[in-house]
């Protein structure tokens, strides 16, 4: 996305994604086999099993937005260590190896405590997935910002993940595809543009994300300042 001519943006290109799965034949049955995986495991799992669950199917709402929080609590009956585990949030660390950082620290932190947490047995193996995200181009194009409010409640989870949650590795200061794009035009939609970046992806569903990003579309378009 080239916003290079400020003046005249290019249209927005509306994405869609589906996620595959590809396991990685790593497994951890105690605290100190996730940390020893977690250390030298592709970046793509880490990624997967912080943000995948986002976009696969759920049965049932989660306690906690993570996989490895999940299993600390279910697995391993380790709640104080899966609450702590939980709160790290991914959109602080733009750089995952940044985030594989605070995970490790976590769950060393727990085993520095705690000599039982070294060898206790979960009920089940922790799995570690990495996943590819596989990209369609809806044909839809958007040349100015008024569309935003029209168009983002009838997307599709996949664009929402594809643009507003998986750009963050794309895109230079770790924005999202739309507040990228905004920035092409201009002061007038300073307000989208902020009130688009401030949502918060990690604690939320995919749908929670679009109704939010919807009600910020329609509040500043709402108010009359070309947003």
């Amino acid at each position: 996305m080239n916003i290079s001519n400020l003046s005249q943006p290019e249209p927005f290109a509306l994405k869609d994604c589906a996620l595959i799965t590809i396991a990685t034949g790593r497994k951890a049955h105690t605290l100190a086999e996730l940390r020893d995986h977690i250390r030298d495991v592709n970046l793509d799992s880490v990624y997967h099993h912080f943000w995948g669950g986002l976009l696969g199917a759920r049965f049932e709402e989660r306690e906690f937005n993570n996989d490895f929080a999940v299993w600390c609590r279910r697995q391993l009956r380790e709640q104080a260590l899966a609450e702590q585990l939980a709160v790290i949030d991914p959109v602080e660390h733009r750089d995952l190896e940044d985030l594989r950082r605070e995970l490790l620290e976590t769950i060393e932190g727990r085993l520095d405590e705690s000599e039982t947490a070294h060898w206790l047995q979960a009920f089940r193996p922790f799995e570690f997935i990495r996943s590819q995200l596989v990209i369609f181009d809806t044909g839809t194009r958007l040349a100015r910002p008024e569309a935003l409010a029209e168009v983002i409640p009838e997307l599709s989870t996949g664009t929402i993940f594809y643009h507003f949650i998986d750009a963050r590795r794309r895109v230079p200061g770790g924005l999202d595809d739309f507040s990228y794009w905004l920035m092409g035009f201009e002061e007038p939609y300073f307000e989208l543009r902020r009130g688009l970046a401030g949502i918060d992806p990690f604690f939320s569903s995919l749908s929670s994300i679009r109704e939010e990003m919807t009600r910020v579309c329609l509040e500043c378009r709402d108010r009359g300042d070309k947003s």
